[in-house]
Order: structure tokens, then C-alpha cells, then sequence
């Protein structure tokens, strides 16, 4: 399978005010003393492209980057344009807690090129965002988005459900109020107790209960209906989008495609190569300082495994693959990589061949979780 230069970059910020207690991924809390090695450091990291890749999508994100001073987010805006020139039509994401969006902010980000910030809002109910750990409110949610419109950037939203004690009415009116703002695109995603997490221990120790599967599943198909309804296109698992408001980043992971990445825990794939660099932040720091690398994991993915990361990757997106141009991009049928597993499915009723395409079925995206294994 040829594999061509990566059209996509992540650039990771560690920094948060607090790691909220669902948070597995790689933050650091209270911890601005080391933002100014950071910034030497991912310049470093980046020094060692050899010289500026040209992108059509740039994704900052974390932790929250705006925790970031504005010098020090101006400086990291400018080396990602440096090193990841955008080429015409790009799409530039920055992550943003709703609480630090203001009038400023939005202004230098727009006058950097950023065309898209994605907001962490999880829930508009003040009793849910204190169950999450949340510092906004429901208002500076809405404040963020509309400052966002009038400086012409697009605004995706998240949101969260099956939080702890959370009903469905109360879902539904998160949804129906993301959809009064007017905003672009929306990410559910259903609540998490990853190990390592406060929440997990916190669910082990009986102090937060989790919600039952079944209401999680009526949650996660009134998100499809309701903002089906709406006209959001439902196109990948967790996504929605209204018409020409995908996230195209995104798409590039789904699609296969291979990515840059710089940052403490940021995972790049360039050339069939997957590297994934050090988690915590302070030893990715002193590698990178010391002028060793900061890449943890590194494993080089034979053809056939590109092709089933392609399979399951393809079929998170509701379109699904289609068989014949699967097999001629990746030089694998995807019934010799998977036939039986995917007969297995079709026959349980989760996977559906449609038209020369294989694709979840309604059902199979609330178990979607679930069949990834049997087909890599």
C-alpha cells in the first residue's frame, strides 16, 4: 500500500487548571512553572522535521492550550504555522475551555489563522458540571460560541452524557440547548471510568455509581435522533456535523491517513511508522532538553495491519467502506483480512453490506466498542 506524506499535525498542551476527575489523558494541573520549557522543548521536537511540512489540517490541543499565556500561545501558534504551513482551504482547530474564551483571545487566535475551536463544554446543567469537575458555566458556553461567530470562527462543542445521576430529560436538554447556539458541529461521547482515573476509584470505592447500560444506550440514540432531526449529519460514531462543518482533522485519522505530532503523549504516524512519545510530561521535558528522544513506543505496522487499522478506523464513520475501493487502496479484500468475523457480524445483525459498502447498523454503533477487537 503506498503511503504518501502526512497532510495533517497535532500539536499536544499538557496544561490544565485541574484534572477532572473522568481524565485519563496526559495533563498536568497547576503546573504554568513549566510552560516556558514546554515551549523550548516542542520547538525542539519540531526542529527535528528537518524543515517545514505544508497541511491541510492543524489540531491544537491537550490539556488546554488556552491556559497558555498569550505570549507563550502566540509563541506556539506561530511555530506550529512555521513548521506545518496550511495550505489554501486548511482547517485550523485550537481546543479551549469555555471559561478562559474571551474577546482577546478569539482575536489572536483569528489573527493567526485558526479557523475552528473546539470547546470542552460537557453539559449546560450546573449540577452535572459540578459532578464532572467543570470550572464554566452554561452561559459562558453560549458567550464563547457567539464570540467565536462574530469573528467568523467555527465553534464545535462537546458534550458528555451518562454522567453520574444524570436522566434522560436532562440529556435531552443539553442537546436541545447546543442546537439553539447554532453551532456547527457536536461530539457525544458517552462518560468513561478509565482506570487510573479519579472516577474509577471513586466507582470502586462506591462513592459514584455509574450509570446502567441501558439508559446509556436510550442517551446515546436520542443524541442520533435528536440531532438527526436538527439536520447534523450523524457521520462518525461519536460526531456530528451540520452540512460542510465535518471535522476534517478527524477524518484523517478515520480515513487512514497518516498525521504529524509533537507534544508530551502525542502519537504521530508518518510512513507506516507509529510513534507514540513519553506520557508524563516532565520526562518528555528532560529527554527532549538533553537532545534524546521523547518517543516511548514506536512500532512499524506491516501492510496487512495497515489495512485492518484502515478497516476498523472506516468503519467508525457511518458510510462505512466501500469494498472495492478498500481493496485497491490497501491491496487487501475485506474478506480475507476479516471474513469470518464480518459474516459473524453481519449475521448478529451489527455490520450490513449495502450497496457494494459494509457499515455498522443502528445497532451495531451502540456495541461499536466492542467488535474493533475481532477485526484487528
Amino acid at each position: 500500500m503506498p503511503v504518501s506524506p502526512p497532510r495533517s499535525a497535532y500539536l499536544h498542551v499538557p496544561f490544565c487548571a485541574h484534572r477532572c476527575g473522568y481524565c485519563n489523558f496526559t495533563v498536568v494541573a497547576g503546573r504554568e512553572d513549566l510552560s516556558t520549557v514546554y515551549l523550548d522543548a516542542i520547538e525542539r521536537e519540531l526542529a527535528g522535521l528537518g524543515g517545514p511540512c505544508p497541511v491541510d489540517t492543524l489540531y491544537v490541543g491537550g490539556g488546554t492550550p488556552t491556559r497558555l499565556s498569550p505570549p507563550l500561545l502566540g509563541r506556539l501558534l506561530q511555530s506550529a504555522r512555521e513548521w506545518f504551513p496550511p495550505a489554501p482551504g486548511y482547517e485550523w482547530t485550537v481546543e479551549a475551555n469555555p471559561a478562559d474564551v474571551g474577546g482577546e483571545l478569539l482575536d489572536m487566535l483569528a489573527a493567526a489563522g485558526v479557523t475552528r475551536l473546539s470547546l470542552g463544554g460537557q453539559s449546560f446543567h450546573a449540577d452535572k458540571l459540578a459532578v464532572l469537575e467543570r470550572d464554566h458555566s452554561a452561559e459562558q458556553i453560549g458567550d464563547a460560541i457567539e464570540a467565536c461567530h462574530e469573528r467568523g470562527l467555527r465553534a464545535s462543542l462537546d458534550l458528555i452524557f451518562a454522567a453520574p445521576g444524570e436522566t434522560l430529560d436532562q440529556w435531552e436538554t443539553d442537546l436541545r440547548r447546543a442546537v439553539s447556539l447554532d453551532v456547527g458541529h457536536i461530539s457525544t461521547y458517552g462518560l468513561t471510568f478509565d482506570k487510573g482515573s479519579a472516577f474509577w476509584s471513586r466507582r470502586e470505592s462506591g462513592a459514584l455509581l455509574e450509570v446502567d447500560e441501558d439508559l446509556q444506550r436510550e442517551m446515546y440514540l436520542a443524541a442520533i435522533d435528536r440531532l438527526g432531526a436538527a439536520d447534523f449529519e450523524h457521520y462518525e460514531v461519536s460526531n456530528f456535523a451540520r452540512p460542510g462543518r465535518r471535522s476534517r482533522h478527524n477524518e484523517a485519522y478515520w480515513s487512514g491517513r497518516g498525521y504529524y505530532a509533537a507534544g508530551p503523549g502525542a502519537a504521530r504516524y508518518v510512513n507506516g511508522v507509529r510513534e507514540t512519545n513519553h506520557q508524563s510530561t516532565t520526562t518528555y521535558l528532560k529527554r527532549v532538553l538533553a537532545g534524546e528522544s521523547p518517543v516511548a513506543f514506536r512500532e512499524e505496522l506491516s501492510p496487512e495491519m495497515r489495512a485492518r487499522e484502515q478497516l476498523v478506523f472506516g468503519l467508525r464513520r457511518l458510510e462505512g467502506i466501500d469494498l472495492l475501493a478498500f481493496a485497491g487502496a490497501t491491496g487487501h479484500a475485506v474478506q480475507d483480512l476479516a471474513g469470518p468475523q464480518i459474516d459473524w457480524l453481519c449475521g448478529l445483525g451489527l455490520l450490513e453490506q449495502v450497496e457494494g459498502r459494509l457499515r455498522l447498523t443502528r445497532e451495531g454503533l451502540l456495541v461499536s466498542d466492542a467488535i474493533w477487537p475481532d477485526l484487528l
